[in-house]
């Protein structure tokens, strides 16, 4: 069972004068890193990901459609076809970085509504690029996880339900989705039920508190998930996300005004603890 963090806790752009509390987090314990690809060109990642085999750490990456003139969901085909030139250009640095799986909300811009629901045919149009997304990710060794949202930031997908649905939909085994905590508290009347919804299409486990801080500190009921996560034969990235106030664009983005967690060494220790031990312990209750 591999742990992670994502590193939007840090930066949404990795350097190198990030590598050295990168070099924290692979001593701390961590498995894998999950970076967030926004901006930048494959010879960046292809750095980076050497970077990260020197450290010994695996990866993940997250991605996001980053505006309505880019959504590959669109109706208008000038539109659509810059989104999937979008999702070509995340795809390529992910192959770049060396990552195992994309994840992220990279169906439809974050923060555009329509003032309804997803329609039909908008489904159809992201499942095509979803789906044509998912058979060139296959080819790597890949998977996508795609992340539903709440209902506050997309429109698009925001429950288990349809997450399922769309899953099936796209009708590819390389297409997952990525399960997270914190939108799921707002979505779902009850975790253990959406993960059971799920089944076997959760590809990445995001673990983010109710806060979005340190896990463990909020309301959320983690051990009941990592038991419905284990019963549904998860074992894939169980990942922490958390965000700061320290980055102005990402607080932005997040809505963090303040600040979730004392400094980076507390977050990683507390927040690897955690996982771990909570992913023990429903183990041993549910083997019991």
């Amino acid at each position: 069972m591999p742990f992670g963090i994502n590193l939007l806790c840090l930066t949404d752009f990795v350097e190198e004068k990030h590598l050295d509390t990168i070099s924290l987090i692979k001593r701390i314990g961590y498995d894998g890193v999950e970076v967030c690809v926004l901006r930048g060109d494959p010879d960046h990642y292809a750095w980076l990901g050497g970077e990260l085999d020197r450290l010994g750490l695996r990866r993940t990456t997250t991605s996001i459609v980053p505006s309505p003139d880019a959504d590959p969901t669109s109706a208008d085909p000038d539109v659509r076809r810059r989104g999937i030139a979008h999702l070509d250009w995340a795809l390529d640095c992910a192959i770049a970085l060396g990552a195992e799986s994309v994840g992220g909300p990279f169906h439809a811009p974050i923060g555009h509504f329509t003032g309804a629901g997803p329609t039909a045919t908008e489904w159809a149009r992201g499942a095509d690029a979803h789906r044509a997304m998912a058979e060139r990710a296959a080819r790597h060794g890949m998977i996508l996880s795609l992340e539903p949202l709440n209902r506050f930031e997309t429109h698009f997908l925001n429950t288990a339900e349809q997450a399922r649905a769309y899953v099936n939909l796209v009708g590819h085994p390389a297409f997952k989705i990525m399960y997270d905590t914190f939108h799921a508290n707002i979505e779902e009347q009850d975790q253990s039920r959406a993960l059971a919804t799920l089944g076997n299409s959760v590809g990445v486990l995001h673990i983010s508190e109710n806060d979005r801080g340190i896990p463990g500190r909020g309301h959320i009921d983690f051990p009941a998930i990592f038991r419905a996560a284990q019963a549904a034969g998860f074992d894939g990235w169980v990942t922490l996300e958390a965000f700061g106030a320290g980055l102005p664009a990402i607080a932005a983005a997040t809505r963090v005004w303040r600040p979730l967690f004392p400094d980076h060494e507390t977050l990683f220790r507390e927040g690897l603890r955690f996982m771990r031990e909570g992913w023990s312990k429903a183990a041993a209750e549910t083997t019991a």
